[in-house]
């Protein structure tokens, strides 16, 4: 089993400030993972198709999920679907199975009625500047929260995982001399170039 309250110190260095949303993505997480019965990867048999959009609130959501699963933007086995939502489907993609979870809304809606919301965040003031008095009570609550108050976890269902092996094709750009993968490249007259260069 997975515990998230083992990664919250770590997900806060990594994360840079201390909030609800990236404890949120912890607990997740953490649910996703038990509920498949998986470690943390270190490679790429795991995979996170996060539901987050760009420029909302809580997105910090996202270093919650990299941090516990393991599943990162480097490694290339997390991805946004950009539907400005909050669920996580995690796949194991040695079993071809997946599950899905999500915050519940009742329980980010509360959030946003605390004081590190309406008298801070919501008002401009970055998470770094939020006093700690302010903000360590809601982190605790999360944590400490049952799993049924503040997520939703699906059924595991079969996922099938197309096979995609990452490229070890690559050229150097005849006219930058950067190195360019060569799904990416361009043909510019009888050069291969990358597309900056086209």
């Amino acid at each position: 089993m997975i515990q998230p309250e083992e990664w919250l110190e770590f997900g806060q260095k990594f994360h840079g400030h201390k909030c609800p949303a990236m404890p949120n993505g912890l607990r997740v997480g953490a649910a996703a993972m038990n509920a498949l019965g998986v470690e943390r990867t270190g490679d790429s048999f795991l995979h996170a198709i996060l539901e987050l959009g760009d420029n909302h609130c809580a997105t910090c959501f996202a270093d919650g999920i990299q941090v516990i699963t393991g599943c990162t933007f480097g490694k290339g086995n997390i991805e946004k679907n950009h539907k400005g939502k909050w669920g996580v489907t995690l796949i194991d993609k040695k079993t071809n199975r997946a599950v899905r979870v999500t915050p519940k809304a009742e329980a980010m809606a509360a959030n946003k009625q605390t004081e590190f919301f309406r008298s801070y965040r919501m008002i401009g003031v970055p998470p770094t500047r939020v006093p700690d008095e302010v903000v360590e009570p809601l982190v605790k609550m999360v944590m400490a929260a049952p799993d049924d108050q503040i997520m939703s976890v699906s059924e595991v269902f079969p996922y099938d995982w197309a096979k995609e092996q990452h490229s070890f094709d690559s050229f150097v750009c005849e006219d930058c001399g950067e190195m360019v993968v060569e799904q990416y490249g361009r043909i510019k007259g009888d050069k291969k170039v990358c597309q900056d260069c086209v």
